[in-house]
């Protein structure tokens, strides 16, 4: 899997647990003053998935093909790399 599908996966997966923590303010909520805290909610909720998603000991727990980077990848820059 491309580091661009794994990336658009996890952002997808953070996306969609933010907005059902959000989404009973939000739905009930009938105006825009009235839907402000679920939208900081929601948006509060992003801010955590993804600052936890970043950390190397959750990344190690999820499956190998969700990780931010392939173990398998050689992520040296070009010029560190041997011949």
């Amino acid at each position: 899997m491309s580091d661009g599908a794994r990336r658009t996966i996890r952002s997808t997966v953070q996306w969609v647990v933010s907005a059902a923590a959000a989404a009973p303010l939000i739905v009930g909520a009938s105006g825009l003053p009235e839907a402000t805290p679920g939208l900081a909610l929601g948006l509060a909720v992003a801010a955590g998935l993804t600052r936890v998603m970043a950390l190397p000991a959750v990344d190690r727990l999820l499956p190998s093909w969700l990780r931010a980077v392939d173990p398998r990848a050689d992520i040296r820059p070009a010029l560190d790399r041997d011949a």
